[in-house]
């Protein structure tokens, strides 16, 4: 993950997520990105009494990535930094 621009990244992740409110005060790209891929991830966005579990989100996510029009290069960060969050998530 060297040589990444997360800000870069940011903005393609807003663009297939696009109504996603994400939380930018005194954090760099990188944690606003990490944060909202958790939060993602954990369903925080949904309602407690209709949230899917972990591994449900996991494949709707990657399966948005690997269906949207983003470039394969951005396509495998996403993934990746989806799985490395699927992994610390885990690891709690």
């Amino acid at each position: 993950m060297e040589n990444v621009n997360f800000d870069e990244l940011l903005q393609e992740y807003r663009s297939i997520w696009n109504n996603r409110k994400l939380n930018a005060e005194g954090n760099t790209s990188k944690e606003i990105l990490m944060e909202a891929i958790k939060r993602e991830l954990l369903d925080e966005n949904t309602h407690p009494r209709v949230r899917k579990g972990i591994y449900e989100k996991y494949f709707t996510a990657s399966k948005r990535i690997i269906q949207s029009v983003l470039s394969q290069e951005t396509k495998l960060l996403l993934l990746d930094l989806h799985l490395k969050v699927l992994k610390d998530i885990n690891k709690e």
